[in-house]
């Protein structure tokens, strides 16, 4: 079988978990709120724009550097449909880890094979640590083409936000942890745990210069703009804030977009016990609707839904026609639940992230997700209908 110009082969399938899942509860919505702002940089990003000039999707694709691979590991996913992993400098470097993942199907849905200015794209998100045992210190994505019309490639563009003036732009890292990315319309929204959503523009992808160092950032006294050797940028456009009155604020580990309500879908990274650098107690979803007719959150949005959840260390979620499916990395299983038809348990994959929905009009619809794990870095897919219950 071939997919995105992979030949893939046999796996063995693992079924859902004899053993029934207790279910989520439902949480007052009201709590939940967002507030948004899509033209926050607008004076030093326009100015940006100006002077370095942008690059068209197309453009990046064209201009891709790196070899995405077939998968070598045996998943033993049930529904496995076949995916990619990255080259072995990004399979195996201990100080970059992809999070979140996306695709172009997101951005406009089925029309035109899920095609964003010409390509199907898968879209990951990564976090950088300053060593392998560092702490955070910029984020990217990595655009990679899913369409056997054009080569195997992908190309990394890094994330940043702008700052100085109009008479001077300039732009810096922005170091978050990047664990979702969802991707609607022109928009890409980005987690960050202790905020809601930053905003990025895919119309606006600036060019930089190569050949400066690898700790160069921004504009240089010689009017150069350099950025860690990268020869795109992404820069924010704005931020969408989230507010809660329950008195625990959302720890946002990781989002999704859901084409059938228009919403996006957030879930929290928690544990039942023992941690320290994530809180103990039980995770919460929400899910926060988009504005009517657009891709944009309205200035302040309140939640259509929240849930309490049952399961542990949370870092992938996915809503569809009702349904939500939530990975843990924890227990390497993904959880399954409706309100009509109760829970269900499946075996996962370890180092589990993020989860995004691919709609079909002819073939199976599909469930994207990824690993983080060193140098098991698998991008994969599987046919939804095998985790619905």
């Amino acid at each position: 079988m071939t997919v995105g110009g992979l030949v893939l082969t046999a796996t063995t399938l693992i079924g859902p978990s004899s053993a029934a899942a207790a279910g989520p509860t439902t949480l007052p919505a009201s709590q939940f709120t967002l507030t948004s702002n899509y033209h926050q940089f607008d004076t030093v990003l326009n100015s940006l724009v100006s002077t370095l000039g942008t690059a068209a999707v197309h453009t990046v694709m064209d201009n891709a550097n790196h070899d995405r691979v077939g998968i070598t590991d045996s998943l033993g996913l049930a529904g496995y449909e076949g995916g990619f992993r990255f080259d072995s400098g990004d399979n195996g470097d201990c100080t970059n880890y992809p999070q979140g993942v996306t695709t172009s199907r997101d951005a406009i849905g089925t029309a035109n094979s899920g095609n964003y200015d010409g390509h199907q794209l898968v879209v990951v998100s990564w976090y950088t640590k300053d060593g392998c045992d560092g702490g955070g210190t910029r984020s990217r994505v990595t655009l990679v083409d899913w369409d056997a019309t054009y080569p195997n490639k992908y190309r990394k563009v890094l994330l940043v936000e702008p700052t100085g003036t109009a008479a001077t732009p300039n732009f810096k890292d922005i170091p978050i942890h990047a664990g979702g990315v969802s991707w609607y319309g022109d928009y890409l929204y980005v987690a960050e745990t202790g905020r809601g959503m930053r905003v990025f523009d895919m119309r606006k992808i600036l060019k930089t210069n190569t050949g400066g160092t690898a700790a160069q950032i921004g504009r240089q006294s010689s009017g150069v703009y350099y950025a860690h050797n990268y020869a795109y940028v992404l820069p924010q456009i704005g931020t969408v804030t989230a507010a809660t009155t329950s008195g625990t604020s959302l720890v946002w580990s990781t989002i999704s977009l859901d084409r059938v309500s228009r919403s996006i879908v957030m879930t929290e990274y928690t544990c039942a016990s023992g941690c320290t650098a994530y809180p103990n107690r039980a995770p919460r979803a929400v899910r926060f609707p988009f504005a009517a007719g657009v891709t944009t959150f309205a200035s302040t949005t309140t939640a259509s839904q929240a849930l309490q959840l049952p399961w542990y260390k949370l870092n992938g979620v996915a809503s569809h026609n009702g349904r939500w499916w939530f990975a843990s990395s924890g227990a390497k299983q993904l959880y399954y639940w409706t309100p009509a038809a109760g829970a269900s348990t499946y075996s996962w994959v370890g180092g589990a992230e993020s989860i995004s929905y691919w709609e079909d009009t002819t073939n199976p619809d599909l469930l994207w997700s990824l690993q983080e794990t060193l140098g098991h870095r698998n991008v994969f897919v599987v046919q939804q209908a095998s985790y619905d219950g």
